[in-house]
């Protein structure tokens, strides 16, 4: 979803030096991907959205950007790149995508839903890696294949879709500044502390899928969809529920992406349709139970 939403690698007892992004053939990953990364500090990000579904929620039709945007992240690290990510898949995919990730030195490490009651109900396969950076390119690439997801990306719209919401009033409120993308205005928010695994600070938090993200779909009148995830420790669970709920937008999920991060943290995924202000102050208030950053 995630916007992004990441995810776990193979555990190392212990770590050298990282590995410089310089060291790294990036054309030969985007080759074996079948695309180019979006590339923030040394994390190279590839998309494969679910373009070919066409999800509906409570009338609404899901943008690939609101829930469908699959992604794998690769990170600069000792001997190699550690990978994260989160395949998007229908029900039916998920064993013959499993059953290649495994064949191809992948882990698993989580599969389970974000929404609830769309159709067709679309589920989320959590991933993780590390080793030579084109082999582990290839691999996601072969598991894929044997899904419908398509790997060619999309061409981009002649004209980019509007996002008719007051999105300077949506800023101000959530606290940092968003971003439109395929017509859905979206925000990453950092955690105060980082977030590691086996001893490799995941940053940037956004890219590696460790920020809380939220998506706003305008659905007309100054109404939205939204949807995302919250990045949460333990004891801030229940808060950030409670708060969520007494403002009208629904948990629909909430599990742990990765196996041996740390701190520990859970992702509570939410959903509703309202009026965008409304859902925007909710949010807010959710976010001021949890430890993020500030603006």
């Amino acid at each position: 979803m995630r916007a992004v939403h990441v995810f776990a690698i193979c555990a190392m007892a212990t770590m050298g030096t990282t590995a410089s992004a310089q060291e790294i053939d990036w054309k030969k990953v985007d080759e074996a991907l079948g695309r180019t990364a979006a590339v923030s500090g040394d994390v190279h990000r590839y998309g494969f959205p679910r373009t070919d579904l066409q999800v509906t929620l409570d009338g609404v039709t899901i943008r690939p950007t609101l829930a469908l945007g699959g992604w794998a992240a690769f990170k600069p690290m000792h001997g190699g790149a550690m990978v994260m990510g989160d395949l998007v898949l229908l029900e039916t995919e998920i064993n013959p995508v499993m059953a290649k990730l495994i064949e191809n030195g992948l882990e698993v490490t989580a599969v389970h839903n974000h929404v609830l009651r769309s159709s067709p109900l679309p589920f989320y396969m959590h991933i993780g890696g590390h080793g030579d950076p084109v082999k582990l390119a290839t691999a996601i690439r072969t598991a894929l294949a044997v899904s419908k997801t398509p790997l060619t990306p999309p061409a981009p719209p002649a004209t980019p879709p509007a996002i008719d919401l007051d999105t300077a009033q949506l800023d101000q409120i959530i606290g940092v500044k968003g971003a439109a993308n395929g017509g859905v205005y979206q925000f990453n928010v950092p955690r105060r502390e980082p977030v590691s695994e086996s001893g490799m600070a995941l940053s940037p938090p956004g890219p590696m899928g460790v920020a809380v993200a939220i998506n706003f779909q305008p659905t007309g009148n100054a109404k939205a969809a939204i949807t995302g995830d919250f990045v949460l420790a333990g004891d801030e669970v229940n808060p950030v529920l409670r708060a969520l709920r007494q403002n009208g937008i629904e948990v629909t999920a909430l599990h742990s992406h990765m196996l041996g991060e740390q701190p520990r943290m859970y992702f509570m995924h939410f959903w509703a349709n309202d009026d965008a202000v409304k859902l925007a102050k909710g949010l807010r208030a959710a976010l001021d139970k949890a430890a993020v950053a500030k603006s």
